[in-house]
């Protein structure tokens, strides 16, 4: 059975599992704790994926998949059951690209004014993020029309869950206020029974050694 090294808290491993239970692979798909902290290289982690960073998933064969595009591509061909998170369209994939830049952009955020320590934490730098995470949120809330005129795909998927992570992490930057359709399009995303059988739950961090 694959192996997934997993995290309640990876917004990236999130992404993944929302996949796999929309392929039906949930059930076929081993999932072990591993702390890929931003902070802490993990060395048992480093000897299978050199980036120390999760999802990572060990095949059968004994081959290795990361990151969590790929792994959702794998989960896609895989299984021919639930939607095709993969299609022809090149938007599909454009906006699974925007929405992996808003978790790009929220990681390196969370670092900076939390996991730092506070005498290093820049104000600008997460002034510029902030800025960044609104620019995103406006074009999405004039984007929803062509998100709601196709099938759900790895687009939707991936903006879906960033914006789940927003509420995990930054909810007090509310970035629903002035985008009713965006909120009402993400309310609908929350719903899937996939979305809700993946929830965010926090866990402690690792201790450097």
């Amino acid at each position: 059975m694959p192996l997934l090294h997993w995290s309640p808290r990876s917004p990236y491993v999130r992404k993944v599992m929302v996949a796999l239970h929309e392929k039906g692979l949930a059930g076929s798909v081993r999932t072990v704790r591993t702390h890929a902290d931003p902070m802490i290289p993990h060395e048992g982690l480093m000897a299978v994926n050199p980036l120390s960073k999760i999802p990572t998933l060990e095949l059968d064969d004994g081959s290795v998949l990361f990151d969590s595009h790929v792994i959702c591509r794998w989960a896609d061909r895989t299984s021919v059951s639930g939607p095709h998170l993969f299609p022809e369209n090149p938007m599909a994939e454009r906006d699974e690209a925007l929405g992996t830049g808003l978790l790009d952009i929220a990681l390196p955020w969370l670092v900076e004014t939390r996991l730092r320590p506070e005498a290093q934490r820049s104000s600008e730098l997460a002034a510029v993020y902030r800025t960044k995470m609104n620019r995103v949120a406006d074009w999405l809330e004039g984007h929803v029309p062509a998100l709601e005129a196709r099938p759900f795909d790895i687009g939707h998927l991936s903006i879906g869950v960033a914006l789940s992570y927003l509420d995990f992490r930054f909810d007090a930057e509310n970035w629903r206020a002035g985008r009713p359709k965006l909120a009402e399009w993400h309310a609908g995303f929350a719903a899937r029974p996939s979305v809700d059988a993946t929830t965010f739950r926090d866990d402690p961090r690792p201790q450097a050694a």
